[in-house]
Formats: C-alpha cells, structure tokens, sequence
C-alpha cells in the first residue's frame, strides 16, 4: 500500500504547494500585510523620485478581515442547539450538551468559518485524552489530568488527505504532518574537536506523521533534508527531502480507535464537485484588493506632494533677516509686477476617487455582503442604509445576499461538526468499556438547530402564531426559556424548578385549620 509519506518522497508533496502558497498569501492579506501588494506599487514607481517615499505612504485597507468575519457573526452569534432526539435528561442529550460546553463549540466554530474563509479549508478532530497538558509538570508532582472527549481545530497546512481511488471527494487516508527541528550533535571523527563547541550541534528537521484510517491512528517519524524553497506560485515554499525512517519515541505507534471512521473532519468553505479542496473568500478577491490599495496609495501621495506646493513670483528677500518664508520650494521670476502664485498639477483626483468607488463595490459585490451591514457606507453607490424596514420579513429580503453565503457555508460546517460531535461520544463510549464510574449510552447522531442571526420582531411572530391557532397557546414555558435564554433542556428544567419553588413560597401552603380557630358559635 502506497503512502503520501515514506523515504525518498518529498515534504511538502508537490500536489499541495499551490495550496499552501494559497493559505500564506490569504493569510497575509487578513493579517493586513499583503508584500505581493507593496511589490505590485513599487514596481510602477521603480526609477522614479518618488520610490523612495513609497514604503512610508503604503495604506493596506485590510477590508477582508470584517468581510470574513461577519458570516462567522451569523453562523453563531445566536447560539446553535445541539440535540440528540432524547429526552432532555437522558444520557445521550447530557453527553451531547457536555461535550458542546467543554468544547466551546460556538467558539470553535466562529474561529474555523473566519479561519476557511481566509484558507478555503477547516479541519476538525476528535480524540479522547487528557485536556491538560502535563508533560512540563514536575516528577512526582500529584497532578490528575482526567481524559475526556475533545473537538478540536487542525491548521490546514499541516492536513495532507489521500484520496479513495478514483474518487475527488472521499478520502482513504488523511496524513497530519509537521516539522520540530531536533538539536543534534553528528559530527564525527576528528572534525569536531577542531570545531567551536556551539557549533557541533546543527538543527536536523524530522517529519512527524499522525496517519488516521478507520479505526486506527498510525504514528511515523523521520529525518528530513533540506530540498531548497518552491516559489513557483509567488509565495517561497520550503521544501525537504525524506532520508530515512526514525524511532517515534511513543510507547504504541498503532493505536486502535473503535470507531469504523476517520477521526478528521473536513469544512470547506466553498466547494465544486471536481476537487475537495475549498476556495476561500480572499482568493477571488486578490487583484481587485491590489487596486485598491495601490489606488489609496496614489492618492495620499497626491494631498501629500500637493499639501505645500512649490511658489513661483517676483524675487523676494528670504533671508534670516524677516524676509519673506515659503513651507515649500520658491522660484523668483525677473518679469516685474508678477503675482506671487503656486504650482499646482491637475491630478485627477476625482477620477481616482470615482474608481476607488467602484472598485469598493466590486469587492462587496464579489462577498455577496451589502455595504450597509457594517453600519456604514463608503461607496457612491450605497444602496440604503438597510434600516428603512421594519418588519423581520423585509429585513430578511434585504439581508438575502448575505444569507444565502451564510447557509451555504453552515451546510458544510452542519455536517463537520455533526460528524465531530458523533465520532467524540464513540470515542468516549469505547474508552470507557467496563469503567466504574462511568455510566453507558448508545452515542447519537445529533442534530443543530442553528439560527441566521438577523433580530426577529417577537411581537409579530405572536400575532401570526395567534391569528394561525386561533388564540390556542403555542409555547411550552420550558421552549420558550430554551428560545429566549438560550439553554439546553437541562438548563430549562432547572429554571422551571426555581420558578416553581418561587410560586409555593410567596403562595404558600394554607393550612385548614386556621379558618376553625378563634373559638365557634
């Protein structure tokens, strides 16, 4: 059986440097430092006076970063519930609310949805063992780290999937693999007494491979070589060469997971049907981003030049005596009786303006997000303000581009983190076989109900809830705490208790006898 790593082969493999180079360039421009941009100016300003000044007047507008992080808004800014099917004090609902809450799932899923729209990809894994790492703690210190079910985000970089023969979709195998440079002392012979101590140790880059197929997680170790850097898609790649296999130091290299499944979930942010691989929200995006920061580049350099502009007229005294002072250059002109004036140059600048307009609008065009959710609006065209309705039906007509982004994204995360939620409760049920202590259920595939985020007019939905039932009651007390406060069932019935122990105190309990007291007729 043929592997994606394994002596000779190369690290990264060169089906995946385009994809990395992808993750770094989007990463760069989220982090509001695209270099490729600055390169791109600097190349139209090469040779001139005015190369110089670029690196002090570049302006990254680092639009991106709300533009990805607002679907993540809608997805979990109302909190998504988590259900098993079971009854809300059964077992199974308790294990699914438990892992939720010890996982911060809603957290975990906003970082993942702003982290695949920056890469195109989120990965998730689920694996039981302890939460606290302990491996700094002191010998003999007294320490309990309990294991438990974990969820957990995987960077992309370090993903490598196999796919399933002639399939582009279902993977066989999917490799998580990542350097730790090793201090070493190889030198041999004689050689290294002629040599400074410090330099006797040389850092050797060694791959760890964490290998998941179903039912089993493979550990592998190796010592790698340098290669040289991969720069073919604009982006330097380092690359390395695998020498040979080495020992991994673990106490099992195989180790069997009792779930018939890969343990390593998959959330694209967008996908086609040819490929698995996701397209994030800046790639698209890259070139109209340039523009705009080149555009903005030009016209702080225009009001910069233009703020204090060369004078031109009659030869004035300047010197330190009281003479006449100009902030920018002067040239004295012989003809008599001119005017002192300014040399000024027809920059263009509305028409620079009226592009950068309609380049902003390309890229909110191009995000499916109407300028006007942010709260503000910066192009000519700015197509309301999006406050001019006030029933929720309306409102969701005019939130429909951004809505239908959000629910593509979240069928792809629904099916992740299901997935995550399911495989985390076999992974415990089968750790936990003939435990004391530890009380047995059927692990279920969950359902989320997730909400879109936009307000809704509470007042109205009554109405129309009432107009439909006929003035019947359509809300248990325990959903309507579980909708207004967002809580699980347990939650709820623990609330239902307090407001019951409420009632019988205030009320009370009437005791019989005191209408017989008081002596009779």
């Amino acid at each position: 059986m043929s592997k994606l790593f394994e002596v000779g082969a190369i690290y990264p493999p060169h089906n995946a440097i385009e994809r990395l180079s992808k993750y770094t360039r989007g990463r760069a421009i989220f982090d509001g430092k695209p270099a490729e941009v600055f390169e791109r100016a600097s190349d139209l300003l090469k040779g001139t006076p005015h190369e110089a000044q670029l690196r002090s007047l570049y302006i990254g507008v680092n639009l991106i970063d709300v533009l990805l992080t607002k679907p993540a808004d809608l997805i979990v800014g109302e909190f998504p519930v988590y259900e098993s099917g079971m009854p809300d004090g059964s077992a199974e609902q308790g294990a699914i609310n438990r892992i939720a809450e010890d996982n911060d799932l809603n957290t975990l899923i906003h970082e993942s949805v702003v982290g695949a729209g920056i890469r195109g990809d989120s990965w998730f894994k689920s694996y039981y063992a302890p939460r606290i790492d302990v491996s700094e703690v002191p010998a003999g210190a007294d320490v309990e780290a309990k294991p438990e079910p974990i969820i957990e985000a995987v960077d992309a970089a370090l993903v490598f999937p196999e796919l399933s023969r002639g399939s582009n979709k279902r993977f066989k195998a999917v490799n998580i693999a990542w350097i730790e440079w090793v201090l070493t002392n190889d030198v041999e012979g004689l050689e290294k007494y002629a040599m400074k101590p410090d330099e006797r140790y040389t850092e050797v880059p060694h791959l760890v491979v964490e290998r998941h197929v179903p039912g089993f997680i493979l550990y592998e170790r190796y010592r790698m070589t340098e290669r040289g850097v991969d720069n073919r898609f604009g982006t330097p790649i380092s690359t390395y060469y695998i020498a040979e296999k080495v020992a991994t130091g673990r106490v099992e290299d195989v180790i069997e997971t009792g779930v018939p499944r890969i343990l390593v979930h998959h959330a694209p942010y967008k996908t086609v049907d040819d490929g698995w691989e996701g397209i994030s929200g800046i790639e698209k995006l890259e070139s109209v981003l340039a523009a705009i920061n080149d555009r903005m580049v030009q016209i702080d350099y225009i009001l910069w030049k233009h703020s204090d502009p060369t004078a031109y007229g009659p030869d004035l005294p300047t010197d330190e005596s009281g003479g006449v002072r100009f902030g920018g250059k002067y040239i004295p002109v012989d003809k008599a009786d001119v005017a002192p004036g300014y040399m000024t140059w027809n920059s263009q600048l509305d028409g620079a303006f009226k592009q950068l307009d309609m380049l902003l609008g390309i890229v909110y065009q191009m995000s499916e997000t109407p300028q006007w959710l942010f709260g503000t609006t910066l192009a000519s065209d700015k197509g309301g303000t999006g406050t001019s309705h006030t029933d929720s039906g309306a409102i969701k007509a005019r939130f429909m581009p951004i809505l239908s982004k959000v629910k593509r994204i979240r069928n792809y995360f629904d099916r992740a983190i299901r997935d995550a939620i399911w495989t985390a409760q076999e992974l415990e049920v089968y750790a936990n076989k003939g435990v004391d202590g530890f009380v047995p259920y059927v692990p279920q595939y969950p359902s989320i109900q997730w909400k879109d985020g936009i307000p809704h007019d509470d007042k109205e939905m009554a109405e129309v809830a009432q107009i439909r039932t006929g003035g019947k009651a359509t809300w248990s007390v325990k959903d309507a705490i579980k909708a207004l406060d967002d809580v699980d069932g347990t939650k709820a019935d623990a609330i239902i208790s307090r407001i019951d122990a409420d009632e019988e105190r205030v009320n009370g309990t009437v005791d019989a006898s005191i209408f017989n007291s008081g002596g009779g007729a």
